[in-house]
């Protein structure tokens, strides 16, 4: 029983015990809110629920921001230079065609104008601090195609201003022509073209009144007209190039020698007249001159006058042939006292013999010369008549002529003859005799010339000459 009196004691007391312990609970609650509060307010950064990837990249591009903006060009202050040195300050801009130098006691840059300018610039109107202004003015295809239309205007207003100051002032300095002329009339004096003067010498040499000074006059005045290639032709239209060609008949050994002179320089490189002339009979009429007892001046200006006839007229050197004219000027060579002309001769036939080659040559490689052209050339026989006619020969005796260039000459003329006359060159002593003389006389001329400091000079030329012409005959 006492148990069970003892039952509804316990009860109320376990009851009064809670209800004196919640004050405490809650306020135990209250603190453990404020603790976890203050902990998510003071969270240190290795606990933060961040991403620490994203971190890292925003600080990067904080910092290059901010390296951007270190690096973004300021705005220069513009330094005027004078004629005196300066020192320059960091951050200064230097106009351009200063002078810029370091001074090597201070370690500073210093600028000053060049001594030679004035130094016109538009920098000082403008601000400290400020950039320089740029035209950006843009222009169209359209406007530059006028600017230039413009221009060339101008300039073409220019130039005819100027032109017709000039022809003011070559009027002012001379006279017209027609003004001259009737100024001449007035004195007697007639002013006459170059045909007209020709037409008149003419008819002094052919008048039979005219004295043989009057004549010799006419035909020396004449050589300079012809000279000009015009002017030979026009000499053909009145009949005056077969009167000089008539000439050659003369009596009067300086009457042939001077027509010869005229025909020489008529005929030279004039294809025209040289046609002419071959119809007019010049070509006998020189040879006979050559073959006949003649003075040596007669003799050579009719040489000039044949020279002049058969160079790169293949025509007219098949007539020679035919007329014998190498005849005629081997017994030329070998005559006495005709030293002279034997050289001319020499460097005659090696003019055509080259001629002929390099035309067929040329020819075959280019095909530009006409058919017919070649032909001629090719009916040429010249080295055959040589080898026939003894000029094998003739040509190695003249090695022993004493000048240099004569020897040059008759050596050009052996090396182009070196494959019609080998034979008769290898069998001949006399010519290996004359060229081993050479050599040794050759060595010594050009060891002088090496010494004075020519490499190539024109003894070691003729040396080679020599050298080349022994192997090959070897």
């Amino acid at each position: 029983m006492r148990n069970a009196s003892q039952r509804p004691l316990t009860m109320p007391h376990q009851g009064l015990l809670l209800f004196r312990m919640a004050p405490l609970c809650m306020l135990l609650g209250m603190l453990m809110v404020s603790c976890f509060n203050f902990c998510l307010c003071h969270k240190n950064s290795e606990f933060a629920l961040t991403n620490p990837e994203k971190s890292s990249t925003k600080e990067t591009e904080r910092k290059e921001t901010i390296a951007e903006e270190e690096l973004e060009p300021k705005i220069l202050e513009v330094f005027h230079p004078t004629h005196e040195w300066q020192a320059l300050r960091p951050g200064q801009a230097v106009p351009a065609g200063s002078h810029v130098r370091l001074n090597l006691q201070t370690g500073a840059r210093e600028v000053k104008l060049q001594d030679e300018d004035k130094f016109q610039t538009n920098l000082k109107g403008s601000k400290k601090g400020k950039r320089l202004d740029i035209n950006t003015n843009t222009y169209t295809s359209q406007d530059l195609k006028d600017a230039l239309a413009k221009f060339k205007e101008g300039a073409e207003m220019e130039n005819s201003k100027e032109d017709q100051e000039r022809q003011a002032k070559v009027k002012q300095l001379f006279r017209p022509i027609e003004e001259l002329k009737k100024d001449f009339e007035e004195l007697n004096v007639v002013i006459e073209t170059d045909m007209q003067i020709m037409v008149r010498l003419i008819n002094k040499f052919n008048s039979s009144s005219s004295s043989l000074e009057e004549k010799i006059a006419a035909l020396f005045d004449l050589e300079y007209y012809v000279h000009q290639m015009d002017n030979a032709q026009d000499l053909l239209s009145f009949g005056g190039l077969q009167v000089v060609i008539n000439g050659l008949n003369s009596t009067e050994p300086l009457v042939k020698e001077y027509a010869a002179f005229v025909l020489g320089a008529a005929f030279s490189s004039n294809p025209k007249v040289q046609v002419e002339a071959i119809e007019g009979g010049a070509l006998q009429k020189l040879l006979v001159i050559l073959a006949t007892e003649q003075p040596l001046t007669t003799k050579k200006k009719a040489l000039f006058a044949l020279c002049s006839l058969l160079r790169h007229f293949p025509y007219a050197q098949q007539q020679f042939l035919k007329l014998g004219g190498l005849q005629v000027l081997r017994s030329l060579v070998q005559e006495k006292g005709m030293e002279v002309l034997a050289v001319r001769v020499v460097t005659l036939l090696y003019d055509l013999v080259t001629e002929k080659m390099f035309a067929e040559e040329d020819a075959e490689l280019t095909q530009d010369m006409s058919p017919e052209r070649l032909q001629q050339y090719r009916q040429v026989h010249l080295l055959p008549s040589l080898q026939e006619q003894g000029w094998c020969e003739i040509t190695a005796h003249l090695l022993a002529l004493p000048e240099h260039d004569a020897r040059e000459k008759v050596l050009q003329t052996l090396g182009a003859l070196l494959a019609t006359c080998w034979d008769r060159f290898h069998q001949d002593t006399q010519l290996h005799k004359t060229l081993g003389t050479l050599q040794a006389e050759y060595q010594a001329l050009a060891a002088l010339e090496l010494q004075e400091g020519e490499d190539e000079g024109y003894f070691q030329e003729l040396l080679d000459s020599i050298n080349s012409l022994l192997m090959e005959l070897r």
